[in-house]
């Protein structure tokens, strides 16, 4: 199979993200930074890129202006052999409507499909953090005959009921699809584990078309590719699964192979920085034989100043601390710390500005927040809860733009 000719790759990246406000107040989650210097959708476009998928579509829809921008002038590949990444707004090809659902987007978006006639179609999800070569999932999809293979993560069982789960009695064929069940199936060889959909599929690019057509008329569904579309191929037969575990990623450690994290809340999006920070990370953001593309844009290097440090820390350029500490935290292009201000477990995107003598721990700062000298962020919940938006698990957050009190 000679992949840059036979796969078209379709991302789906329309998804508004409410679990994420506020910082998907004014921006589509794809869209959301992560991990100093990247975007969300940045994880899944190096992945496909890297694998040989270079024919990409992005369908958008909420808020997709930065995210339009960011891929318009990051991800440009060589127009001379044919690959390009794009995005692809809502149109309304198919009557004055906008996307139903991530299946109805596609639908709607067929015109790609028949422009290209790619043999095979791989439809990936935008906002999740992993490492994926999706060549052999690809080449596992073409040797099991099915008409779709769905991409599963193992997970604790328990940890199984927030997600669309696969069940599976030989490993390979999916038997049953299920949306967040209360009890869900364990695996026939790890009883405690469950199969989790990452929302990455391979599909056979005329089976993909047939289920849409048959989906759209379907008053009863959902239009959405989880819910409706892979149960569909599931009952005729026509699903296998492929396990992440076994997807081998040039320059991964042990410690970070197979790592694949949901960003949906504020949270999960506060741990998986988490996650980049200690000297071993649960996710090596310096794996230089697959790295995460990105533009960091045209900045000086990161400055310290008048003793100012960071310690376990990703400093991005432009920042300046200036007399200042930074401990456990992610700081953005242009953040600048004055003197005797601390920052500490915080995520600060960019051009944020922390005066002099103030606190922020345990706190996620957007875009351009301005915290002023001697402010306090994250010291006491009980006021925050009063002025700012703060997580179930205690995370802080200023929205883009917002002046701390």
């Amino acid at each position: 199979m000679n992949e840059a000719s036979d796969v078209l790759g379709i991302v789906l990246a329309g998804g508004e993200g409410k679990r994420l406000m506020p910082l998907t107040a004014d921006r589509a989650k794809p869209a959301v930074p992560f991990g100093g210097v990247h975007r969300l959708i940045d994880f899944v476009l190096s992945n496909l890129v890297h694998g040989g998928v270079r024919r990409i579509c992005v369908l958008t829809q909420y808020k997709s202006h930065s995210l339009d921008r960011h891929i318009s002038t990051t991800w440009r590949l060589s127009s001379l052999t044919g690959e390009y990444v794009t995005p692809v707004p809502a149109q309304q090809r198919l009557g004055p409507r906008w996307f139903q659902g991530s299946a109805d987007a596609i639908h709607q978006s067929l015109n790609l499909v028949y422009d290209e006639c790619p043999e095979y179609i791989a439809v990936f999800g935008a906002d999740n953090i992993y490492r994926m070569d999706p060549r052999q999932m690809i080449e596992a999809h073409v040797s099991s005959g099915a008409g779709v293979t769905v991409a599963g993560i193992r997970v604790r069982r328990e940890e199984a009921t927030a997600f669309g789960v696969i069940q599976t009695t030989d490993g390979t064929k999916i038997d049953a699809f299920l949306e967040k069940p209360e009890d869900p199936p364990g695996l026939p060889d790890a009883p405690e584990q469950a199969y989790v959909s990452m929302g990455n599929y391979v599909f056979g690019a005329q089976v993909l078309v047939d289920a849409l057509k048959a989906d759209a008329e379907n008053t009863a569904s959902h239009h959405d590719m989880g819910r409706d579309i892979i149960p569909m191929l599931v009952a005729k037969g026509d699903a296998a699964v492929y396990d992440f575990d076994q997807n081998v990623v040039p320059g991964e450690t042990d410690r970070d192979h197979g790592y694949w994290r949901d960003v949906g809340t504020i949270d999960n999006y506060y741990e998986a920085h988490c996650d980049l920070i200690s000297t071993h990370p649960i996710f090596n953001l310096y794996n230089r034989r697959w790295p995460i593309l990105a533009h960091p844009g045209q900045r000086a290097a990161a400055k310290f100043v008048e003793g100012g440090t960071a310690n376990q820390s990703i400093v991005s350029n432009g920042c300046i601390i200036s007399g200042a500490q930074v401990v456990e935290s992610v700081l953005s292009p242009d953040v600048f710390i004055e003197n005797g201000a601390v920052v500490q477990g915080s995520v600060l995107l960019d051009g944020v500005r922390v005066g002099a003598g103030a606190v922020v721990r345990r706190a996620i700062l957007d875009k351009n927040v301005v915290v002023p000298p001697g402010a306090h962020i994250g010291v006491d919940l009980t006021r925050d809860r009063q002025h700012y938006h703060v997580s179930p698990a205690g995370i802080v957050v200023l929205g883009k733009g917002e002046r701390a009190i």
